[in-house]
């Protein structure tokens, strides 16, 4: 893994949803309980909690603060992430697998320049300030925004089930309870767009250098909601935490230039079978030799987001039901934590089926798969899987994509169609800094050239080299297919070795940022096991 390519978020809400592995974010620790992040040129700042509170202040420092509290169930994941790209900046609360009964509780002061979208479910939000540009979205959450008695601001405040109530002195002609308000404070300018399905929103303003609630709830550390005596229990309860505990730097999921995560196969030297039930204690990792300490290790029964990505320029009408069975083993062989998607390709990427855990829903998809018309774009379809995984990616699962082609792009010579916008090298690049792992299906399609005008045999023997480096830098495997009726077999080989990837991740003692390659190496102790995975990285 490393760093994924930024992706343009035009539309902030949409944005959240897209964004769940990426890029580097310079961040830094100011305290054992604070994370501080830099803003995007842009701005752009989501935060998602469906787990508890939110509590925002805009200060005037350039960067963002960002310190969370939880009670109940003590989590068994870190559960909250901070993640960044050219133009996101995203604080996610995961909303699964941390505790059923865990409340997470996040307080962040952000700069006035923060164009910040915020969601969350039952939790509050209030802001304390009027930042470039303000959006909240909330379930049943009650939503409080205090904004400067000085500031310019265009508001519209909407809660079809809940009151808006209005306590802007300066604004008395729209004081009062209604279901929207739209009103401006001074000049207007700055968007601030609150919506809450069932929660109420209040809307208020304080002098400069005023004290608020919101501020003083920033200071003191978030208020946490602790178990109502007067409530009856729902399932069985966990043993509740004593009190609020805050959430030190080792629960912080950060994906930032410090941390660094490899994906690695490991298979038994002798017979080249994969290995499972290894630990952390069994790995050794170095990067340009000196060795790393482990920050987080996944065991290889970890599960995965699998893309299944077919080409079907090479398919006939006689062939398409191979392809169709083909992908079914694929389904029934994989794990059922897995989650799988299918994109099919020959000029244009098409979904058969987004990331789901739904089998049935799955196969009737496969069932439905037609034989397509028209040139081979191999590499722009690559690119498209890698970025549609992740956009499907809403946990932390982790990525795979099984490709099958016999890598024939039609910008290849003698290739007939359109070909591919991007190059190999572009489509290269990509790979190598994909946020999982790439395995290569190469069915051979070979034939004997009867003129000059046919594919020749340098562009196979490239297409092969070609899908053989993917696999490489994807820092998964290779299989060669003979012959289409051999895929099903091949299929299968690919989810079993998909069990026997490892994540590592750990931050490098070199902390320059210096764009150069960094080798990575992985060893185990044990000596009939070979790790396999990426050779490194760009330290970008």
């Amino acid at each position: 893994m490393l760093y994924s390519k930024p992706t343009r978020y035009l539309i902030p809400v949409v944005a959240l949803l897209l964004l769940l592995l990426a890029p580097p974010i310079t961040a830094r620790s100011q305290t054992d309980h604070e994370v501080r992040a830099d803003l995007p040129a842009g701005g752009e700042l989501s935060v998602i909690n469906p787990r508890g509170a939110i509590t925002v202040e805009v200060w005037g420092e350039k960067h963002v603060s960002v310190m969370a509290a939880v009670k109940g169930e003590k989590p068994n994941r870190a559960p909250v992430s901070i993640k960044r790209t050219d133009e996101l900046l995203a604080v996610n609360v995961s909303p699964l697998d941390i505790g059923m009964l865990t409340r997470v509780d996040l307080t962040l002061r952000i700069p006035e320049r923060s164009r910040v979208t915020i969601i969350a479910e039952t939790g509050q939000v209030v802001v304390h300030g009027a930042p470039a540009e303000l959006n909240i979205q909330t379930g049943y959450g009650d939503i409080r925004a205090e904004f400067p008695s000085s500031a310019d601001v265009d508001i519209d405040a909407q809660s079809p089930a809940g009151p808006v109530v209005n306590k802007i002195p300066s604004l008395v002609k729209a004081s009062g309870a209604t279901n929207r308000l739209q009103l401006s404070l001074g000049a207007g300018g700055k968007p601030a767009r609150l919506f809450s399905k069932r929660g109420r929103i209040t809307l208020s303003s304080y002098s400069s250098g005023a004290s608020s609630p919101a501020a003083e709830e920033i200071r003191t550390g978030p208020t946490l909601i602790g178990s109502d005596a007067n409530r009856p229990a729902a399932g069985t309860p966990s043993k509740p935490l004593t009190s609020a505990e805050e959430i030190e730097e080792g629960d912080v999921v950060r994906v930032d230039t410090e941390l660094v995560t490899m994906n690695v196969s490991v298979i038994d030297r002798g017979t080249n079978r994969g290995l499972t039930g290894l630990s952390e204690k069994d790995f050794k990792l170095f990067e340009d030799g000196t060795p790393q300490e482990l920050a987080h290790f996944e065991s290889a029964n970890a599960p995965f987001n699998l893309i299944l990505l077919v080409d079907l320029s090479i398919s006939t009408k006689e062939k398409i039901g191979l392809i169709r069975d083909a992908a079914l083993r694929f389904v029934n062989a994989a794990r059922p934590a897995d989650r799988i998607g299918i994109i099919t390709f020959a000029k244009t990427p098409i979904i058969v089926s987004p990331l789901t855990d739904d089998r049935e829903a799955l196969r009737r998809r496969i069932g439905e798969i037609i034989e397509p018309r028209g040139s081979t774009k191999v590499y722009d379809s690559l690119a498209f899987a890698m970025e549609e995984i992740l956009k499907g990616a809403k946990d932390s699962r982790r990525n795979a994509i099984v490709m099958m082609s016999d890598g024939l792009d039609s910008t290849m010579p003698n290739v007939t169609g359109e070909g591919s916008v991007l190059s190999y090298k572009d489509v290269l690049s990509r790979v190598r800094e994909f946020d999982g792992v790439l395995y290569t299906l190469w069915l051979d399609t070979t034939y004997e050239p009867l003129s000059v005008l046919d594919i020749q045999e340098d562009t196979f023997d490239t297409a092969y080299e070609q899908m053989e480096e993917l696999a490489e830098a994807g820092g998964g495997l290779f299989y060669e297919v003979a012959k289409l009726e051999d895929l099903a077999g091949a299929y299968e080989r690919v989810i079993a070795d998909l069990g026997t990837v490892y994540s590592l991740s750990y931050r490098p003692t070199k902390k320059e940022r210096d764009g150069k390659w960094r080798a990575i190496r992985v060893t185990l102790t044990r000596a009939d096991a070979v790790a396999r995975g990426k050779r490194g990285y760009y330290a970008n």
